[in-house]
């Protein structure tokens, strides 16, 4: 009981701490609300939709939004409320998935060949030269491609683009922090590379990489929703926003516009969220930026 006293007296200075930080970035606290609400959606789903989003009524093809269907039917007609809040399960799933997934892995890989030095370092930085020459897009495709279209691999396809990029970051703040008395001083300690890594240099990290892991969330998500416009992502029946935008919904635009628009929303929504929460990150945690 006693080990839980402290983190129970830490709570109202927590509290604190994140009122203050949602004054000083509004926009960003209006971001992580948005996502916020998204996962209860998305964790919700099965019990928030009035509808089976795979379900379709061949009499309400493309109905306007009514009473009975708030933001109307697809062309099958499907529920495209249901089909938009299970669609936020897949979109945050691989935003959050690829993100994180690619983060993770190029942080390791920068932190620990940027450490060693030598040839390590070479090899892994000449490799990320060459992923950093394809576009994303273009990389991601031709991964998924290979892989073929499901859920884990679009996750894995999308986070390799992101590998390059977050390596390249924690390189540059590894080969600072090395030259820094802190790692020095670790040095002269006896410690180990491992608990130096860890201890020392992992946590001064750790900004920049939720920094950037924020910024490619929003960058995922549009990227899948790409994908499944090209057939290598998600595949029906599956609900998806990029897919609820693909295939005969294009053709609609201009006769049912609901069907195209509010996933078309929900991408932007969610993207313009993750873009505001990570640009809050970096300025609550750059000191350069803490004085404006």
């Amino acid at each position: 009981m006693s080990a839980l006293l402290p983190s129970m007296a830490d709570t109202p200075r927590l509290t604190r701490r994140t009122l203050q930080a949602a004054r000083e970035q509004p926009l960003g606290a209006f971001g992580a609300v948005v996502l916020v609400v998204m996962a209860v959606l998305a964790i919700g789903a099965p019990w928030i939709a009035p509808y089976d989003p795979t379900e379709g009524n061949a009499a309400l093809l493309n109905a306007p939004p009514s009473a009975a269907h708030w933001l109307g039917t697809d062309p099958f007609g499907r529920d495209m409320l249901s089909r938009l809040i299970h669609g936020a399960r897949v979109s945050l799933l691989v935003g959050l998935g690829a993100s994180l997934l690619g983060v993770c892995t190029g942080a390791a890989i920068g932190l620990v060949t940027s450490y060693r030095g030598g040839w390590a370092d070479t090899i892994a930085q000449r490799l990320m030269d060459a992923l950093l020459a394809f576009p994303m897009l273009l990389l991601a495709l031709a991964l998924a491609a290979v892989l073929g279209p499901s859920l884990p691999n679009v996750i894995v396809a999308l986070s390799l683009p992101i590998v390059p990029r977050a390596a390249r970051i924690a390189r540059s703040s590894v080969l600072v922090l090395k030259a820094s008395p802190l790692a020095e001083a670790a040095i002269v300690a006896g410690c180990s590379d491992l608990r130096i890594i860890v201890r020392h240099i992992l946590p001064n990290t750790f900004a920049p990489l939720l920094v950037i892991a924020t910024a490619y969330l929003g960058l995922a998500i549009v990227q899948e929703a790409a994908l499944d416009y090209l057939g290598a992502g998600i595949q029906e029946p599956h609900p998806s926003w990029g897919l609820m935008m693909a295939g005969p919904a294009t053709s609609l635009a201009l006769t049912a516009p609901w069907v195209v628009v509010f996933p078309g929303l929900a991408i932007c929504l969610t993207v313009l969220a993750s873009n505001l929460l990570g640009d809050a990150i970096r300025d609550l945690t750059d000191p350069r930026l803490r004085g404006r």
